[in-house]
């Protein structure tokens, strides 16, 4: 019987940092939601409002037998603009803003070393500012939410028009394993 564990990424919309990591072996299951704030079980009205303190997040269920944290990580960053505190892309403001919300000592000393690596690369000639926090309550988003991309195809290709996969494919896609 396989031994789950959980990670947990805000970087942006939380309806495109699913599909990344929705088909990988060995994770299984990726929820949308909200963590990091100080209002239980919000809305995504109350989270869009900026007074929640919560970011839009996905908590990701894998087995560390198949996929370890350090190649989820990995995934994670191919997905942001690290270099962004203000939101990603086209999504703007505190709820966008991206997070690595860690469930334990070690998970924080692999993303930690994994951000440092990044900020010593000459990728990016801006500071890394993705945020490395404990891990707050998790609350799943509402179910139109979930598996947003497989439900709403041609609104998850214009999200990817926001400037995502534009990023993505200029700094990341001949710099898979940085």
């Amino acid at each position: 019987m396989a031994k789950f564990d959980t990670a947990i990424f805000a970087g942006g919309c939380f309806w495109c940092m699913v599909k990344p990591f929705d088909t990988i072996p060995g994770i299984e299951k990726v929820v949308s939601g909200y963590t990091g704030g100080h209002v239980p079980n919000p809305t995504y009205e109350q989270v869009c409002s900026g007074k929640t303190g919560h970011t839009e997040a996905v908590k990701i269920t894998y087995d560390p037998s198949k996929i370890s944290y350090h190649k989820l990580v990995q995934i994670y960053w191919q997905q942001t603009d690290p270099t962004d505190a203000s939101g990603q892309f086209q999504d703007r403001g505190s709820s966008y803003r991206p997070v690595i919300y860690v469930n334990s000592p070690e998970q924080k000393k692999v993303a930690e070393a994994s951000k440092a690596k990044l900020q010593a690369s000459p990728l990016f000639d801006k500071p890394i500012v993705t945020q490395i926090k404990p891990a707050k309550p998790f609350y799943p988003a509402e179910d139109y939410h979930q598996e947003f991309y497989k439900k709403n195809p041609l609104r998850d290709a214009m999200e990817e028009l926001g400037g995502r996969k534009q990023f993505i494919d200029k700094y990341w896609k001949h710099n898979q394993n940085k």
